[in-house]
């Protein structure tokens, strides 16, 4: 083993298992070095049959350690371990999370995850069927009770025909969450605002006028400005995600109760991220009970008024240094379009920054990936792709350089 020294940034074992996911794992590699750490990445003797030593070793720039028997004289099967600030194993099989959870030391990888203490982050990938199985659940519960951290899986293709969860998550997700756990928390003692979900406006007590808004946007960026280190309040209206947890969550299912709890939260807060799907219109009157077709008739016409603008009150009443980026969902199809309209709202409602995102059948609202421009007051718009975690980190990590 070669001495481990770097200069400014964290030393990261990055752990590679047998899977077809294995080629990811580059992008990983080159997103870390780029980002300015030193990788040591620790292959298993499976994972070299998906990719090569040279490649680890042309990406890393470091040689790739394997074997537990190489450099026996500097003790490297705990050295690399004690020595690591950050462990990622991309992507993790289902035989890998068995042995681990079961304490067992069969190779360098897990000898090293043994002997470290730094904060582990596993990407597991299998076919939905291991991913599902009893026995892979109890292994992830008794990695989660020994304070290993996990991300992913995403559901998708996978091998073959076969689609489901168990699709490795995306790699700069993956960095992302790693590099969170590494303590560099930028918005520490920084307060932010973010709503999420689509509002629901009532024509009785049954019915509602809404949208497709998943608010999966609005919790990742929750989740991504948490992981920063930030105390975050999450407004919102009905999601089809699970809440996140570290957050404080405050529902508020129709466009009156978002704005009240908007309005009413935004001077206390240092961010605020108008990322919900807010109804422009919502009925004048709606009915307290069940309304029935047979008392509507053949044609039901309600009357619909007009909503506050919450992001456009938000723009008026924030201070100079209070940072506003609002949302702009278009179904068209041209980028130059796309962006002038969306630049012409932000103005128009006095945003900092405006994140026009183009919605359609298989993008955006109700979608696991998405592509928005991040466009600000100056500059060149930046286009951001992926799942809308990984787009999440990247747009938070644009905001803190605005």
């Amino acid at each position: 083993m070669t001495a481990w020294h770097s200069e400014s940034g964290a030393r990261v074992v990055l752990g590679v298992t047998g899977g077809i996911a294995a080629y990811k794992a580059v992008t990983i590699a080159r997103q870390l070095v780029t980002a300015g750490h030193s990788v040591t990445v620790v292959p298993t003797h499976s994972a070299l049959k998906f990719v090569g030593a040279p490649t680890w070793e042309a990406i890393s720039r470091r040689p790739v350690e394997v074997d537990v028997f190489d450099g026996v004289s500097e003790v490297t099967h705990v050295a690399l371990g004690q020595q690591a600030d950050l462990v990622i194993v991309a992507p993790a099989t289902a035989h890998f999370l068995a042995q681990y959870a079961g304490g067992q030391a069969p190779d360098l990888l897990h000898t090293t995850l043994l002997a470290t203490t730094a904060p582990v982050l596993v990407a597991p990938a299998m076919h939905t069927e291991m991913w599902q199985h009893p026995a892979t659940a109890a292994n992830l519960e008794t990695l989660r009770s020994r304070g290993v951290h996990f991300v992913g899986p995403d559901s998708g293709r996978l091998t073959g025909d076969d689609e489901g969860p168990g699709r490795l998550a995306d790699p700069l997700e993956i960095v992302q969450r790693g590099l969170a756990l590494l303590g560099d928390r930028p918005l520490s003692g920084k307060k932010v605002l973010i709503s999420a979900g689509g509002t629901r406006e009532p024509l009785d007590a049954v019915r509602y006028i809404g949208n497709r808004s998943s608010g999966a946007m609005g919790v990742a960026l929750a989740v991504a400005a948490r992981d920063r280190g930030a105390e975050v309040t999450l407004v919102h209206a009905p999601l089809e995600v699970s809440l996140p947890t570290g957050v404080e969550c405050v529902a508020a299912p129709t466009a009156k109760e978002m704005h009240r709890e908007m309005t009413g939260r935004a001077g206390g807060a240092n961010w605020v991220l108008m990322a919900a799907a807010v109804a422009d219109y919502t009925p004048r009157n709606a009915f307290s009970t069940k309304a029935h077709k047979d008392d509507l008739g053949d044609v039901y016409s309600p009357e619909l008024v007009q909503n506050p603008d919450i992001a456009a009150e938000l723009g008026k009443m924030l201070r100079d240094d209070q940072l506003l980026v609002t949302f702009s969902a278009e179904t068209l199809s041209d980028d130059e379009e796309l962006i002038h309209r969306a630049r012409s709202k932000g103005e128009a409602k006095g945003a900092d920054v405006v994140v026009a995102n183009r919605v359609g059948p298989t993008l955006g609202f109700g979608e696991t990936e998405t592509a928005v421009w991040i466009i600000q007051r100056s500059g060149a718009p930046v286009l951001s792709t992926g799942s809308k975690t990984a787009v999440a980190g990247h747009l938070i990590d644009v905001l803190l350089n605005h």
